[in-house]
């Protein structure tokens, strides 16, 4: 239980904008939100620096934990409080990397266990769609899964298989039987070349993943939801060049949303070092023109979520190859910085962080369907995070609390800083106590929970 106690702010985002309050917590639960000057009996006060903001907790719906099988690449210990010093209070763990994959009932309570004793952070876990368990995903959804993902192409990993255009439609039409919802790595492998050695040049790469594969396999994903009515979710959308066709399904009515990352709307294939392997992910981080047409896309509303896909590796493997783009791993390290680095680019650009904070909160937690998370309301949990909106933020990967310390943000100065997150009201993270080591978050015993999607038939948390 949580002591009574009440957060001052002169900025703090509520319904969409920043305004003056006072958000009283009671027992792990936003009580009231009132005006700031409102007195609260017995109930302390805490007080939000004139220089920062008050947030309602960031949702991330786009990790890759990876914990049991290869927890040296992240586990739930290190992943949440990665999170929490993040701003992010509530985040649903994809289901690759992980062994085993979160494809059946069993894969998804030996993850659960794995979680429970471990997680900073709330959590919940998206199933998996693959070629062998079509047609048996109701047992998945029933047990708590908030949706399905699944690839277009090579996942990178042998354990969980792609499917092919007629695999799509087969779980696009059982998914929307079921009312869940499919989320897609949207490459199409027949406009993908290159396998093996691609060099230590990025432009080969780059090559080697165009824009037209992430446009064939977006456009075979509007198709499958507008066929069923069923909802579709397109991840990490890195071709602005794809946001038309988005736009024009969104205004027919398809039941469809997508999410951009922050390594696409602040890092640029341009400025990308020989050999940075770090920089490798799929689908690739394109040229400054491309990243243009995202930032459109999320000045406009296309874009419905802005999140880490953090999908961190080993050291070793991000190397493998001595940097040779095509031999390394591919995925970007970032949960821990997403809404600074997105601020520092947002800030140069002239959009204002109201643009912004939705698309951490309740762009993402829409996605999933957590209608409780990213919202500072009576009767939300209190998870609330304090951004020291100017607060210089140099970028070191040994200080990150990433498992592995390699990072595409490494040697970045950015500019906003979380300084305190609240879960449930208590605090998880508190940039003011103390060093690596001794801060006090680090020590107590974790606290999140486990979330399931309302439709589970029951929770084993």
């Amino acid at each position: 239980m949580t002591d009574r106690f009440t957060v001052r702010a002169s900025r703090a985002f509520i319904d969409g904008a920043f305004r003056q309050a006072s958000v009283v917590v009671d027992d792990g639960v936003i009580a009231y939100v009132l005006p700031h000057d409102a007195r609260v009996p017995r109930s302390r006060t805490v007080l939000v620096p004139d220089d920062a903001v008050l947030l309602p907790g960031l949702v991330d719906s786009h990790v890759h934990v990876n914990e049991p099988g290869r927890t040296e690449w992240e586990g739930f210990r290190s992943a949440t409080l990665a999170a929490a010093a993040g701003g992010v209070t509530t985040l649903v763990d994809m289901p690759l990397n992980s062994i085993p994959p979160t494809t059946t009932v069993d894969a998804l309570r030996v993850k659960q266990d794995a979680a429970a004793p471990a997680a900073f952070v709330d959590l919940g876990f998206w199933g998996g769609a693959v070629p062998e368990n079509l047609g048996a995903l109701a047992p998945l959804h029933a047990a708590g899964v908030y949706g399905f993902k699944c690839f277009l192409a090579p996942s990178g990993v042998d354990e969980f298989g792609h499917l092919d255009r007629a695999q799509l439609d087969a779980a696009m039409d059982e998914i929307a039987a079921l009312g869940s919802r499919l989320i897609v790595h949207a490459e199409d492998p027949a406009h993908l070349h290159g396998d093996g050695e691609l060099g230590r040049g990025y432009a080969g790469f780059l090559a080697s993943r165009p824009p037209e594969s992430e446009e064939a396999a977006i456009d075979a994903v509007i198709a499958a939801a507008r066929r069923t009515g069923g909802r579709a979710h397109i991840l990490h959308l890195s071709d602005g060049r794809a946001l038309p066709a988005i736009r024009a399904a969104k205004a027919e009515g398809v039941a469809l949303t997508v999410e951009t990352c922050p390594h696409y709307l602040t890092i640029v294939a341009e400025d990308i070092p020989d050999g940075a392997s770090e920089f490798k992910c799929c689908p690739p981080i394109r040229e400054a023109a491309n990243q243009d047409l995202l930032w459109e896309g999320i000045v406009d509303g296309t874009i419905d979520a802005i999140v880490s896909d953090h999908s961190p590796s080993t050291v070793d493997l991000k190397r493998a190859g001595a940097g040779d783009f095509g031999l390394a791993w591919g995925g970007i390290a970032g949960l821990q910085v997403g809404l600074s680095a997105v601020w520092t680019e947002a800030r140069g650009r002239g959009i204002p962080l109201e643009t912004l904070i939705p698309l951490f909160t309740t762009g993402p937690a829409g996605v999933a369907g957590l209608p409780d998370a990213g919202r500072i309301a009576a009767g939300a949990p209190a998870h609330l995070t304090v951004f020291g909106v100017d607060d210089a933020l140099p970028v070191r990967a040994a200080d990150l609390l990433h498992r592995n310390p390699i990072t595409a943000y490494d040697g970045r100065m950015l500019t906003g800083k979380i300084r305190r997150t609240w879960l449930h009201g208590a605090v998880v993270f508190d940039v003011t106590e103390g060093g690596p080591g001794e801060a006090p978050w680090r020590r107590q015993a974790p606290t999140g929970r486990l979330l399931a999607s309302p439709h589970a038939e029951r929770v084993d948390a």
